[in-house]
Order: structure tokens, then C-alpha cells, then sequence
């Protein structure tokens, strides 16, 4: 299925109906992660269609990043917005969202009816290695955009470091690490680092850009932005009083109907912080979910939770997605509709979850656009943003550690460190990351060969 559809001629402006085609299809081929789906975007909008700039849709992806969620919905539903306003908006994040959550609640209803099954648990033994190669894989794609090389480009590669420590080692919370970063952007561009100028026109790519700008792009650098998307204190109002009443009305529901300590009100709470108080898109916002559904609300195990990272990998969408796959779980194993209608409860628990995470991300984009096309190519708010942006580097790469080890941490006889070194594991991660870095293999052919080979594995006796 593909997305090249015919361009539209610039100045003009892009059909509402080309449009919902376009963010359908992009729903369903949307694999490999964060990175593969901006790159997909980026491919289609700015090299193929060319209805926005590489330097707008750029500055789109910083505030994206700045904002806790997951970017690649997030830059989706401010794309939608930017071309046909508000419902143009909520329809692109809406149709990025939706095929991923009906496929991840069939996946895992498979997986709790059949999980135990060996061939399902060798598929899975072989897919968490991929996992862990294709965080790499993210973190290396987001870096070589962001950082280039370290030369040109010094302190933000010592952000994008002191990020990974922070956050692997010392446990910052990774809000301060984001205030740090961008203070450090700010600081840059006020001392007049010239690589600051460099990052915030990513390269000189925004350069190459520029000059077609005025023949080439439907919404070129120097395109005005249109009327809807100028801030008006009574859109603001408008879009802040929808999001509380689309909160508040589903949130009082489930209240009134199992109580405050009910599985699925507790559910939407502790999404709801998720979706606002972690930073760093779906490889950030994990560890937090993991510490909430499995350490304190005890809705899915440790395994368990591998586990639906590794379904999530393997099916289009936004990662964070995986919160449905979470909600699933919690809602089967508390049994929130009785122990007759376990089903039923599932799928209710992971369309609960599903909303009080994604609703933040629609308020966040339709409240704060005007703001940010207000600073499209003003290098005192692009400098922060691209500090941010290498922060988020050095936070991908201690997450790709933290999966890792969980992928090494087997359970044969201790080995380094004190760990159960699980080597068939690693092996297999180390030839997915092969696969995906060296030889630019695709992120469903490399996760397909590597279920296949732990089935082996499993079969062969040797995990």
C-alpha cells in the first residue's frame, strides 16, 4: 500500500478527502517505532508529496519532542491541524491510532488465550531481542539526524551524554533533564555558539529548503501561516475547556459506576499522569508504566510486559500503544466486568487506557500550535528546541540499555555481574541490530526472522 499519491500544485491547497486517505494508510503501515514513523512521514510529506517544508515539519517535530506523549501521533495530529484545521487535526491522530489499538486488542487476546502455548512462547523468546535492536536502531536514526558529528556539533553531543547518565545511572527525573537542556539551548544561542544556528537549521537542510520554498512546498519556510492556526485567546479557551469537559465526563462515569479505588478509574488516573508528567516519547514514558502496572498496581507481570512491547513492535502505530496491550491485561486479570465477561472487561480496561493517554496529546497540539508557528525560524525558541532534542538522544540510548538487560537477564546459572546471562538472547539481538544498522534490513522482515529463529531456539533446547 503505498502513500506516493499525486502532489498538489503550490498555493493550493490539499484535498480534505486526499488527506483522510493518507493518514488511514499511514495507520496501518506505520511500523518501526517512533524514528521509522516520522521517516515515513518525512518520505511522504516533504521528499514525495512536498505539501510542507523540511524546515516547517521540522520545527513541528521539536515541539513534538518537547512534549510528553508520543511524538509520531503528536506530529501527525499537528500536520493534520496545520493543513485543515481542528477536525483535520483530531481526524490524522485519530486514524494514526486506531488500526494499531483494533490489532494490538486481537494480538492480545491471542496472547491470553494462547500464551502458554511453546510455539506462542518461543515467537515471543525471539521478538524481545528484536525489541532491544530496533531501540538502537531508533536511537542511532534520531542521533545521526540531531547530533552529526561530534566536531561540528560538541555540546550537544555532552547533552545528549550527560542525558544518558542522568537518567541511567543517577535517576534524575527526565523533566529536569529536559528544563537543564533547554536552558543549555537558550544559553548557546544567547553566547552566539554557532552550532546552536547549525542544529536549528538541522544541517542546512532548512537552507536547501528555503530556496525551494516559494515553488516547490504547499506550506514553504516563508508561507503565512494561515488564519486558524494564529493564536486567539478564545481558540485557546475554547480547545482548554473541551479537554477538561472530555476528561472530566468519562472520568466522573467510571467513578460514579465501580468507585475512586475501581480498577478502571485507577486506570484512567494513572494514565492520565503518564500521559502528562513523563517526557521523551513512548521509549521514555515505559519504565513509568512498568513501575505503575506492574510494581504498584500489580495489573500485568515483569515478563508480561516484555511481552506486549515486543507485540507492539510488531504491529503499525505509535509504541506507546502499548498501554492498551497493559490495560488489556489489568482489565482480564481484575476482572472489572466479573469473571463471566473477561473479554468484555479487556477490551473495555484498553479502550479506558487508550483514551486518558492519547486525550492529553490532541490538547496539547490544538492549544499550543498557534504558539509555536509563531516561532517558526526564530533561532531564540529553535536553539532550546534542538537541546531538547539531543536530551532525548541520550534518553533513548538509556532506555535501549535498560531493554537490553532485560533481554540478557535469562534464566540459566549466574554468570556476569551476577546476572542469568541469557547468550542465545543477546546473539539474537546483536545479528537484529546487524540486520537494521549495517545492512538496512526493514523493522517487520528483521522482528519476523528473529520469532522465527527463537522459535528454534525453544525447539532445539537451547533457552
Amino acid at each position: 500500500m503505498g502513500l506516493q499519491d499525486h502532489r498538489v500544485e503550490p498555493g493550493g491547497q490539499v484535498p480534505f478527502g486526499e488527506a483522510l486517505t493518507f493518514w488511514l494508510k499511514l495507520g496501518f503501515i506505520s511500523f518501526g517505532g517512533p524514528a521509522g514513523q516520522i521517516a515515513l512521514m518525512h518520505r511522504a510529506l516533504v521528499e514525495d508529496k512536498r505539501w510542507i517544508s523540511e524546515a516547517r515539519f521540522l520545527h513541528a517535530l521539536n515541539y513534538c519532542m518537547l512534549l510528553p506523549g508520543p511524538e509520531a501521533q503528536q506530529l501527525a495530529t499537528y500536520l493534520g491541524w496545520l493543513m485543515h484545521r481542528s477536525w483535520g487535526g483530531v481526524l490524522a491522530g485519530l486514524l494514526f491510532v486506531l488500526p494499531s489499538l483494533a490489532i494490538l486488542m486481537g494480538l492480545s487476546w491471542v496472547y491470553v488465550a494462547f500464551g502458554t502455548q511453546p510455539w506462542v512462547a518461543g515467537l515471543l523468546y525471539g521478538i524481545k531481542p528484536a525489541v532491544g535492536a530496533i531501540v538502537l536502531q531508533a536511537v542511532h536514526r534520531m542521533g545521526s539526524r540531531t547530533l552529526k558529528k561530534p566536531a561540528q556539533a560538541p555540546v550537544l553531543w555532552a547533552i545528549a551524554a550527560m542525558s544518558f547518565v542522568a537518567v541511567a545511572w543517577l535517576n534524575v527525573p527526565f523533566p529536569w533533564v529536559l528544563l537543564v537542556a533547554a536552558l543549555t539551548g537558550w544559553l548557546g544561542q544567547r553566547w552566539g555558539l554557532g552550532q546552536f544556528a547549525h542544529a536549528a537549521s538541522h544541517g542546512g537542510t532548512a537552507q536547501t529548503s528555503t530556496a525551494r520554498a516559494g515553488a516547490d512546498y504547499l506550506i514553504g519556510d516563508n508561507t503565512p501561516t494561515p488564519d486558524h492556526a494564529r493564536f486567539k485567546p478564545w481558540r485557546l479557551a475554547r480547545v482548554l475547556l473541551a479537554g477538561a469537559a472530555l476528561w472530566l465526563l468519562p472520568m466522573a462515569l467510571l467513578v460514579a459506576w465501580q468507585g475512586w479505588r475501581g480498577t478502571l478509574a485507577q486506570m484512567g488516573w494513572f494514565f492520565s499522569k503518564a500521559a502528562l508528567l513523563t517526557f521523551g516519547g513512548a521509549y521514555a514514558v515505559l519504565p513509568y508504566v512498568y513501575q505503575g502496572g506492574v510494581e504498584h498496581f500489580g495489573w500485568l507481570t515483569g515478563p508480561q510486559m516484555m511481552d506486549g512491547l515486543a507485540l507492539g513492535e510488531t504491529t503499525p502505530g505509535p509504541l506507546i500503544m502499548v498501554v492498551a496491550f497493559v490495560g488489556f491485561l489489568g482489565g482480564w486479570s481484575q476482572q472489572v466486568l466479573g469473571p463471566q465477561e473477561l473479554l468484555p472487561g479487556a477490551l473495555l480496561a484498553a479502550t479506558v487506557v487508550t483514551w486518558f493517554t492519547f486525550l492529553p496529546s490532541f490538547i496539547f497540539i490544538l492549544a499550543g500550535g498557534p504558539l509555536v508557528e509563531s516561532t517558526h525560524g526564530k533561532l531564540q525558541f529553535t536553539a532550546p528546541l534542538s537541546a531538547i532534542t539531543a536530551a532525548v538522544v541520550g534518553v533513548m540510548a538509556s532506555l535501549a540499555l535498560f531493554f537490553i538487560a532485560h533481554v540478557a537477564q535469562g534464566s540459566g546459572a549466574k554468570g556476569l555481574f551476577g546476572w542469568s546471562i541469557d547468550l542465545p538472547a543477546l546473539a539474537l539481538a546483536g545479528l537484529a541490530a546487524l540486520a537494521l544498522l549495517r545492512y538496512k534490513a526493514g523493522v517487520i522482515p528483521v522482528i519476523a526472522a528473529s520469532a522465527l529463529a527463537g522459535l528454534l531456539v525453544r525447539l532445539l533446547g537451547w533457552a
